[in-house]
């Protein structure tokens, strides 16, 4: 095999979409800024244990695992940044109040998510730490929100859905650990016929509420239906609540509710979303409550979050022009020098054209040049 040859599934990334991708994550971390959020920047290694203690099984499938030279210890390189950023939280900040953090690096996967997808996404993310209310989860949401209306990309829709509905319903079954789990893989591949035999030793009343769930999708009025279907347990009429508080804050936006997406079922606690745009085949965005994540750390604390991988975000958002730059020649000369260093000091792009190499196409648009006019070096239109 040629030396020159990728792993499947890992890919360089040239000039032009660098470029994309650079700008968008620029973008994506202002936006965060605006709101208050404060960077952190979590090694891509840890020790196994920390890394995917508490996470489930899906992570630890996704993890490479290698073993360090200096300890002997396992390590593990990170499929997921929310476990770290936990962490940093619980024990690094160690704070009392609310904590607003922001991320954004590679991540690797031992296989990808999709038959096209890479392995190594460019994952951003946002979290907030210490508060439980409705206020957090909102925020989150609008967060996400601007920061792909930041990131170009055309009109969204939000789906809703929330992890206490199911949770609630199979608590009630009286069903074994294994068999809720087949319930759960019916109810994701919304197997009608499957998940009614599988309920049938349950109570009547959660066997009818389990199977209608595979219907409860739609707009609105998927609440007015759920709480009309669904018995009256606690964390149902909370959940319901909270998902219509949600959607009625959520101005401009189309909004779809799906009761029985289950995506991420054993991280979330508490509501969850996913966030598409128009000719994008999946989700841009995903996000959610977690107030689990912390407690292997020691430290239980109300979290929710959102992330998204950059590198799908760029092929959905609108390609952006090239940077205006300044065409200058090549030269020793003091004077020339001089003018180049002070236009880039400015801000500028400048160009300079090495010799042979005046009709080469790069990734900027050069739209002026540096000539020389009466002695003096100045910049003309193109």
């Amino acid at each position: 095999m040629s030396a020159w040859v990728l792993p499947d599934h890992i890919a360089d990334v040239l000039p032009s979409e660098a470029r994309h991708i650079e700008e968008i994550r620029r973008d994506l971390l202002d936006m965060a800024r605006c709101y208050g959020y404060e960077l952190v920047m979590p090694p891509m290694l840890e020790h196994l244990e920390s890394l995917l203690s508490g996470t489930g099984k899906a992570l630890d499938l996704q993890t490479f695992k290698l073993v360090d030279q200096i300890s002997g210890r396992m390590l593990g390189l990170r499929a997921d940044s929310t476990p770290q950023v936990a962490r940093i939280d619980a024990h690094l900040l160690n704070r009392n109040g609310v904590t607003r953090l922001c991320y954004c690096g590679p991540v690797l996967h031992t296989m990808p998510a999709a038959p096209h997808a890479t392995r190594e996404p460019l994952q951003f993310g946002a979290e907030i730490y210490g508060h439980a209310g409705l206020e957090a989860d909102l925020e989150i949401l609008t967060l996400t929100l601007d920061a792909l209306k930041a990131s170009k990309v055309g009109a969204v829709t939000v789906d809703l859905a929330d992890a206490r509905i199911v949770s609630s319903l199979l608590d009630q079954s009286h069903l074994a650990a294994s068999q809720k789990n087949e319930v759960l893989a019916a109810l994701v591949s919304k197997d009608s016929s499957t998940l009614h035999a599988l309920t049938a030793a349950c109570p009547a009343e959660i066997a009818q509420a389990l199977r209608s769930l595979v219907g409860l999708y739609g707009g609105a009025d998927v609440l007015v239906q759920a709480r009309a279907t669904l018995p009256a347990l606690p964390g149902i009429t909370e959940a319901l609540d909270h998902l219509q508080w949600l959607a009625g804050h959520l101005d401009g936006v189309r909004v779809s509710l799906d009761l029985a997406d289950l995506r991420g079922y054993a991280y979330y606690t508490g509501m969850r979303f996913s966030i598409y745009a128009a000719g994008a085949s999946d989700a841009l965005a995903r996000g959610g409550r977690y107030d689990e994540v912390g407690s292997v750390f020691g430290r239980k604390r109300p979290a929710v979050g959102f992330s998204l991988d950059v590198k799908v975000l760029a092929q959905a958002a609108q390609v952006r022009p090239l940077r205006a730059a300044i065409r200058a020649p090549w030269g020793e000369a003091a004077a020339l020098r001089a003018a180049i260093a002070d236009l880039r000091q400015q801000g500028e792009t400048v160009v300079c054209v090495l010799p042979g190499h005046e009709s080469e196409v790069d990734e900027f648009h050069c739209d002026r040049e540096l000539v020389q006019a009466a002695g003096q070096w100045v910049v003309t239109a193109i």
